[in-house]
């Protein structure tokens, strides 16, 4: 249900891993920059969930532009499959078709100097209200 998650996204790239996060029972998804995708990233991330008391962690799951698996694909799966060892919350791969795309356009638009880890940052955000947006509705009862 909505009113107990809280989740950090990540869209993890070979460079950078672009994060964002929703206050708990919150629908709205907001960039929390990114890091450095270095050795020690999987125990920055745990920490990050342990210290920010994350319920759910979303990875944006790269895929073709015909929904086919990719290289990206298996590098991300093996990252999801590393950070599970190190973690003890639900891990929700959520699809991230074109999410980089949309988020350098709205950065462009928005006619302003932005970085490569501003695009991570935002798509990170889509990854994450997507899946936000795909959670039920919490039913109330009368």
């Amino acid at each position: 249900m909505i009113n107990n998650v809280s989740a950090l996204a990540l869209d993890v790239g070979l460079a950078r891993i672009g994060l964002a996060t929703n206050p708990i029972g919150v629908r709205i998804a907001q960039p929390q920059g990114f890091i450095a995708n270095t050795n020690e990233v999987i125990q920055e991330i745990a920490d990050r969930i342990e210290k920010d008391q994350i319920t759910d962690l979303v990875i944006g799951l790269p895929r073709g532009l015909q929904g086919q698996d990719t290289a990206q694909t298996q590098y991300v799966n093996e990252f999801a499959s590393k950070i599970e060892q190190a973690i003890s919350i639900p891990i929700h791969m959520q699809d991230e078709a074109l999410t980089s795309v949309k988020a350098e356009e709205e950065l462009k638009s928005r006619g302003a100097p932005f970085e490569k880890g501003d695009i991570d940052a935002l798509a990170a955000t889509y990854i994450l209200q997507d899946f936000l947006d795909e959670l039920p509705e919490e039913s109330h009862a009368v």
